[in-house]
């Protein structure tokens, strides 16, 4: 996967080159798999069928609202440190580590199983983010620990939607 670099940017930040690569790298992939949790979850929304079809589909919808937010902080947070996000469609599909759904019709159970594991994924991706910056920077940290509160608390309600 590209990191984003900074050869030249119009930017001006507070990190020291080291701190600024370091986000990079750490964000990059954290991007990708928001942005395809995102697509993953609309997916669920406009394919799931079953007894309980409205209260899950509404539940994707909030899904797909944070993974959006959270995808755009991300970037613009990449952005802010003066490198240059690659949210490209094509970037996505050949770096995303999200566990792919099936396409076609899926019950209430299935979509929710399905977008469980990934939301677990991209919040594992956002815990193993906050340990790999090492300190390097806080800010972006901060930025981390919020989005993985909230995915974690989709999580907690897809697995008791689950049971």
């Amino acid at each position: 996967m590209s990191t984003p670099t900074a050869v030249t940017t119009p930017v001006r930040t507070t990190l020291a080159p080291a701190a600024q690569d370091r986000v990079g790298s750490v964000l990059q992939p954290v991007l990708v798999d928001l942005i395809d949790l995102s697509h993953l979850a609309k997916q669920a929304h406009w394919t799931v069928v079953g007894p309980e079809f409205r209260s899950v589909h509404l539940q994707l919808d909030d899904v797909v609202a944070t993974a959006r937010t959270a995808s755009d902080d991300i970037a613009e947070r990449i952005a802010i440190v003066g490198l240059v996000p690659d949210g490209r469609s094509s970037t996505v599909a050949s770096n995303t580590e999200v566990p792919a759904i099936d396409h076609d019709w899926l019950s209430t159970k299935a979509a929710v199983s399905a977008v469980a594991d990934a939301v677990q994924h991209v919040a594992r991706r956002t815990r193993q983010a906050i340990a790999d910056l090492d300190g390097a920077d806080p800010v972006t940290e901060d930025l981390l620990i919020s989005i993985t509160t909230q995915l974690e608390e989709h999580l907690w309600m897809l697995n008791a939607q689950e049971r």
